[in-house]
């Protein structure tokens, strides 16, 4: 354990543009938020991923994130269908994920609880709210959240 983290567990960004990613990892490491983060940047991946199939086909399942960060403009899946296949199936269905996206549209809001995001976190502009956010996120889905085991 590291800050009362558990080591092996694993943060899934799912995230298509570069510079919100590194921005993302830069928010981590700042907070002291060691867990390891898989980075995948579209839909498709995403789902492969969490499903086990193709190029992620060896990983186990009990590797499962603990947290899915989602973001909702991806290419070739969009995020809201990345979002229903997984809360549809009983092997991921209480992953806990929280949209993170640039998004400022009250449908994409409600849409999200609809498909059953966990919550809902607008990306900051400015680099030290995001950072906070980040630090905020952490605490709560990381050290205060507990989830059913039977993941």
């Amino acid at each position: 354990m590291i800050n009362g983290i558990p080591e092996s567990s694993t943060i899934l960004l799912v995230e298509d543009n570069p510079d919100d990613e590194e921005l993302t990892l830069l928010a981590f490491r700042n907070n002291h938020i060691y867990n390891t983060i898989a980075v995948v940047r579209d839909g498709a991946e995403a789902l492969e991923y969490l499903f086990r199939t193709g190029k992620y086909s060896e990983r186990t399942l009990s590797t499962n994130p603990r947290l899915v960060l989602l973001d909702l403009k991806l290419p070739k899946v969009a995020g809201f269908d990345v979002l229903k296949r997984l809360k549809a199936n009983p092997s991921t269905q209480y992953l806990p994920v929280v949209v993170l996206t640039t998004s400022n549209q009250d449908e994409d809001i409600i849409n999200s609880y609809k498909f059953g995001a966990n919550s809902f976190i607008r990306k900051p502009v400015e680099f030290l709210k995001f950072n906070d956010a980040i630090k905020q996120l952490g605490l709560y889905w990381l050290l205060l959240n507990e989830v059913p085991l039977a993941q």
